[in-house]
């Protein structure tokens, strides 16, 4: 029973010898997936497992789900391996599902729809404010075909441009992070299986091409903790989540992130700055609202 082994570790729990860290830890199962320990990171994890095994044992369930969240580089990954690893090694078996699995479309396609939404809404905006003209349209081609449509410095010269970057932007409010671009449902009939004692569950997973989809069968019988690390997990459209933890980033922290990971070279744009500064404002909500944990980048534990 949980409950017992939670009781032992309480006993110790402040003495609690932390394993060193080995190359084959849990990790996500997103394919491909690689992580990367941070020497950093360690003494968080740490911290957070300490809180977790007071939470689940004070809330008496004996099965938990996890929620492990925050905006990229806020150390989802690393963290989550980290919690994986100590709970396996004290005896509570536990399982890391990445949400990165779960969206509608795959990256490339969903950039490409994400850009679709804001500049679609962007001209019907123009055409309910009366703004929208042959030569405007022109205008756009150019912006798009430079890919800064978005960027407000080019409403300094085309006033008109605020009314297409305003509604575009609302549009794409409605897309990120919501049931259009991720798919909830499936996240939540996982978490219901795994509440409810399924020993065998189809988990999907999602490369980087279309013909890259598919379902392993895993084995949940004995498991005590799932961990869902996913940017998305603190949404209210999440259900089943006994323990939300909020890896605390800002928005700066989260841009040099991308920069340092972006092959394309697009990850300072105007529509990608537009797209995380969108994602940070759900995050801030979520975590105030959902985030019975969160903790700063520098470790510092800001709720309880």
């Amino acid at each position: 029973m949980l409950q017992e082994k939670l009781k032992s570790i309480m006993n110790e729990l402040d003495t609690w010898q932390f394993p060193e860290p080995v190359e084959d830890m849990p990790h996500g199962d997103m394919p491909g997936d690689k992580v990367i320990i941070s020497d950093a990171l360690i003494p968080h994890a740490q911290t957070l497992f300490r809180l977790l095994v007071k939470m689940m044992q004070e809330k008496g369930d004996n099965k938990y789900v996890i929620s492990i969240f925050g905006g990229s580089g806020s150390g989802k990954s690393v963290t989550t391996s980290l919690l994986t690893y100590y709970l396996n090694q004290a005896g509570i078996t536990a399982y890391a599902m990445s949400g990165d699995n779960y969206p509608r479309r795959i990256p490339e396609y969903n950039d490409a729809e994400r850009v679709s939404v804001f500049r679609s809404e962007g001209l019907k905006g123009l055409l309910k404010e009366g703004a929208y003209s042959e030569e405007a349209q022109k205008v756009i081609s150019e912006l798009w075909k430079k890919e800064t449509d978005s960027d407000p410095k080019e409403a300094e010269a085309y006033p008109w441009l605020k009314i297409y970057q305003k509604y575009g932007r609302e549009a794409l409010k409605g897309y990120l992070g919501e049931e259009k671009e991720q798919d909830y449902a499936q996240v939540n009939w996982i978490l219901s299986a795994f509440k409810r004692g399924d020993e065998k569950i189809w988990m999907k997973r999602m490369g980087r091409t279309e013909d890259a989809r598919w379902y392993d069968q895993v084995d949940f019988s004995g498991t005590d903790v799932l961990l869902l690390e996913w940017t998305h997990s603190g949404s209210e459209q999440v259900k089943g989540v006994d323990i939300a933890v909020c890896l605390r980033s800002t928005p700066e922290e989260t841009k040099a992130y991308r920069l340092f990971r972006a092959r394309d070279g697009k990850a300072d744009s105007a529509f990608v700055t537009m797209v995380l500064e969108i994602e940070q404002e759900k995050l801030d909500r979520r975590m105030e609202s959902n985030a019975d944990i969160i903790i700063s980048k520098e470790g510092k534990i800001l709720r309880p």
